[in-house]
Parts: structure tokens; sequence; C-alpha cells
């Protein structure tokens, strides 16, 4: 490891482990064949070497799975390997509590049915389809285009592509019981931007979670919403919503796919990775051929650090997964390795807030959290290349904000320079310019319907 991350030297990148890994594999070692399906449509495929070393490759192999499930997203597993990982693999996802999550979330809640993992043959895992939807990018008419944070709601007017009106305003949805609290919020943005046009022709929205159909199948903002209430009130929330505005078309996707989408209008150019460092992490991804696909792309729950003891992330219980990393839970994280306290009840929003102003006095210990969030990412970055084709990355969100966002990409970029010199030629990091900080979420979510549209 070439570059140490100065708070965190217990850090184990994925990348370079699974690197070594491979390398030993390489040399004789057995072929495993994983497939990813969703329902019965082949979505992922991977074709390995492992060790003789069960519990290294046992390791390697449900790591892959999980960023496989994650990143890709799908419930059901074709596996072709050796009998023991295939039974440890079962009782990983029926035992244990971070197998029972990634099979309750991603199985059940998001896809409608359990995750099932079945034996296969290398022959009989067939080859992913590919996919994308050229979704967005429609700028005619008058539009609204929102984004639901976990912290603020934004919301814009915007006439043949120019916006006439945008504001955000701060909500506190996360524990909310009452869903009729997100619906009233959402409905008040939208109402104060139509008034800034002469009609509605579409609406556009984001929010950070998983949505099918427009539908709501999880999603950390619901999370304080009991479960005998989910599927009734919050599940159909935005054909409610537009229901309410007379069933113009209506088109919400995940928060991360909207800033990938943004970032390719705004750069004119696709290939897109787009990373939010904000109260959670969130990520997008346009293709290079300009589509946006139905993958999850949910890298808060993707594994980056393969230490056994890495911080663990309290919804999922698993251990070194990027939102502990980049997100503002991350730098409330590493300010406690920094020296910098506060009392047990501090938000990490406000721990956020003191530590960029620190940052901004030129404290050494604020400076020491960016340099270490900079250090993984840029390991983080090399193991996002493994799975997407990229050569756009796209950050954003609080945690980036400020000086502290500078000394990220710089610690990132000397990463790539130091272990990756072919990534650090092909990738170009960027930041969002003033006219896409200001309206490029909004322009992009209210691309999203396409007027005429049924719906």
């Amino acid at each position: 490891m070439k570059v140490q991350p100065i708070l965190d030297p217990g850090f184990v990148p994925a990348i370079l482990w699974n690197r070594e890994f491979e390398a030993e594999a390489s040399q004789g070692g057995r072929t495993v064949t994983i497939g990813l399906l969703r329902d019965d449509r082949a979505v992922a495929r991977r074709c390995v070497k492992i060790t003789a070393d069960e519990d290294r490759s046992f390791v390697y192999i449900e790591r892959m799975i999980k960023r496989m499930l994650w990143a890709v997203g799908g419930n059901r597993i074709l596996f072709d390997g050796p009998d023991e990982i295939f039974q440890r693999l079962e009782h990983h996802y029926a035992e244990s509590s971070v197998g029972r999550f990634d099979s309750e979330i991603i199985g059940e809640k998001i896809y409608g049915h359990a995750l099932r993992i079945e034996k296969a043959t290398a022959e009989q895992i067939p080859e992913p389809q590919t996919e994308g939807a050229a979704l967005g990018r429609h700028l005619d008419g008058c539009r609204i285009g929102f984004d639901l944070g976990g912290s603020d709601r934004k919301c814009a007017a915007v006439i043949d592509g120019e916006v006439v009106f945008s504001e955000e305003i701060k909500w506190d949805p996360y524990f909310e019981k009452d869903p009729q609290y997100h619906f009233d919020g959402t409905m008040d943005s939208l109402k104060r931007a139509a008034e800034h046009l002469p009609r509605v022709d579409a609406i556009g929205g984001s929010a950070a979670g998983v949505y099918v159909d427009n539908e709501v199948r999880i999603a950390s903002l619901f999370r304080g919403v009991p479960e005998e209430q989910f599927n009734e009130k919050v599940r159909p929330i935005f054909k409610q919503i537009q229901k309410a505005w007379g069933g113009i078309p209506v088109d919400v996707v995940n928060d991360g796919e909207v800033t990938a989408l943004a970032g390719s209008m705004s750069l004119d150019d696709n290939a897109v990775l787009g990373i939010s460092m904000g109260t959670s992490l969130a990520a997008g991804y346009v293709t290079p051929e300009g589509n946006i696909t139905s993958q999850l792309n949910e890298l808060a729950f993707v594994p980056v650090d393969y230490r056994k003891d890495g911080p663990v992330d309290e919804w999922s219980g698993d251990a070194g997964c990027g939102v502990q990393y980049f997100s503002q839970q991350g730098v409330a994280r590493l300010a406690t390795l920094a020296g910098i306290e506060f009392p047990t009840d501090t938000p990490f929003a406000e721990q956020l807030i003191e530590v960029q102003r620190l940052m901004a006095e030129g404290d050494d210990r604020a400076r020491k959290i960016y340099e270490t969030i900079g250090v993984c990412f840029g390991y983080a970055i090399a193991h996002y290349s493994d799975f997407y084709d990229f050569r756009n990355l796209l950050i954003l969100g609080r945690v980036t904000s400020g000086e502290g966002g500078q000394v990220i990409i710089e610690k990132a970029e000397e990463v790539l320079r130091a272990e990756f010199p072919e990534l650090a030629e092909k990738v170009t990091i960027t930041t969002p310019d003033e006219q896409m900080k200001r309206h490029g979420q909004a322009v992009a979510a209210a691309s999203l319907p396409m007027i005429g549209e049924k719906q």
C-alpha cells in the first residue's frame, strides 16, 4: 500500500486485497462461476479462480457477490464451485445478520422475492443481457424538478430548460412515523414552484433509495414509517402525487442517477460515475452510450475495506462498507480519531459543519480527516473501476464542500498516480461547476419525463 490514510492505518483496500488473492489463485486455482439474475433475467456474470484456502476464498466470493448485489441488483444467484463454499453461502444468507439483511432488503423488499442461491454448472449460467434506457434530457415545456434529501428538499421550476425559480427547504424526514409528513412536504415544494410557471407539463424527481416504476421499494427517507404502513402509504406515494397533479407525466428515480445524468449533461460527455458524499453515499451511472441503467448502484453497502474489524454500518450491520468512509458519518468517525470531540448527541450534520469550520481556519486535525477520506477514496475508485466503465468521475455532496473537497480530490489522484497509473490517465475527477451546483440536479430531474408519454 503506497499511500497511507493517516487517521485510519488499519484500512485494507478491497482492490489490493482482491489483486493479491487473484495473483495467488492464478497459480493453479479452481475456477468458480457466479451468475446474478433479476428474476429470470441475467444481469451479471463473473468467472474467477479461488485458492485452496477455504476461509480466504469464502471472503473473496462473498464480498464479490455482495458487490454484485448492491451495485447491480438481483434476487437469484447461480453458483458453480466447491460444495463447501456453496454451503457457507447458503448459511450466510439464511443465518447471519449481515447475510439476512442483504437477502431481506434486496430480495424481498426491492425485488419482491427472497434471495435464492442455487447450484448450477458454468454452462447453465447465462451471459448478462445488455440494458440501459435513454431516460431524461427532455427540456421542452414547463417542468418542475425536485430532490428529496435527508435534511432539505430542493425544488425548481424550469421553462424550456431555463430555471425560473429554485429553493431549498429544511425538513427532517428520517424518523417521521407519519407518511403524510413526506407527502405534504413534497406537495408544498411542488406548489411553491408551480406558482412561477404558467402551467405544469411534467414533474421529475429524485431521492435516496430504490424506485421501480415510480414506486418506493426502499428508502432511508422513510425509515421511521412503521412497516405496516409502508406498502399502503409509502410505496405508492409518488403515484398519489401524480394523481394530485392531474395525471401529468411524473418520473422519480434514485438521486445518484440524477446526479450522474446532471453531470453527463453538464460535461456533454458520457461514461459518468457520479458519487455524492452527503448524509449517506449515493451513486449513479451513465453508460458510455449515454443511458441510465436499472442497476441499483447502492455503493453505500459495497465493501471498500476488507479488514476484519472495520467500522460497522448501524443499518446493515456489515463492516467496511462505503457509507462509513464517504459520507458525513465517515467525517464524524474520523473526527473522533483526529481528536475532535463532540457531545455524544451531536448530529452528524452538525459535526460536519464544525469540521468544515475548523478546516477553513487551517486546523490540522480537520485537514487530516479530508486527507484520510481522499486516500480511501482513491483506492475505492480503483475498486469501482472493476465493475463500472467510466472516464468521468463526478463527486459532490456536502462532505466535498469547501477546501476539504479539493483535498479529497488531490489525495485520491495521488493514490491513482502511485498505484493505478493507467486509471490516473483514463479518469478525470471533476466537481460540479457553479451552474450545475445551482440548478443542475433540478434541471436533470425535471428533464426525466417525456411530455406526451402515456403513463
